[in-house]
């Protein structure tokens, strides 16, 4: 099974394709997207969208896990988020993609199992998994990864 992971944002999604085969975990491909930030928001939302259908059109994934909007600290950067989330979202359903979503606080406690563990930690869980001791240097891509080795778990729970 492939699992697509996301991490949403307007600047960059990170994105993390895993195949599953039992429990074991391999890392197909890893990235981000990054959007031009002196372009108009529409612009960047249709990168987005574009960029995304690109991938789930090379990688056909199984289902695709994306990060839950929850809460956030900065009132500038909730709107965005959100329509990157609403986009990547559609593009999802245009390729008909299952769809699951796990907050930070969800996807923290299921791969370390403390729901308030540091980036460091969960970047050691995220290692531990695919069993490799370099990961990619963005903190976004490194996070969709995360999501979808969290989906994975999820699954084998069920």
């Amino acid at each position: 099974m492939k699992i697509l992971g996301i991490d949403p944002g307007m600047a960059i999604v990170g994105y993390g394709v895993i195949e599953v085969e039992k429990d074991n975990i391999q890392l197909i491909a890893s990235g981000s997207i990054q959007t031009c930030k002196d372009c108009r928001d529409e612009e960047r939302l249709l990168d987005i969208f574009n960029d995304l259908s690109t991938i789930l059109e090379e990688y056909k994934p199984d289902c695709a896990s994306i990060e839950k909007l929850y809460f956030f600290k900065n009132q500038k950067t909730i709107i965005p988020v959100a329509e990157a989330r609403g986009v990547i979202l559609a593009a999802l359903q245009k390729f008909m993609i299952p769809i699951y979503e796990y907050t930070p606080m969800e996807v923290k406690q299921v791969l370390t199992g403390y729901g308030r563990a540091s980036k460091k930690e969960v970047e050691n869980m995220v290692k531990l998994a695919l069993s490799t001791d370099t990961l990619p240097k963005l903190d976004d891509t490194v996070d969709a990864i995360a999501i979808a080795i969290c989906h994975q778990r999820n699954l084998r729970i069920i």
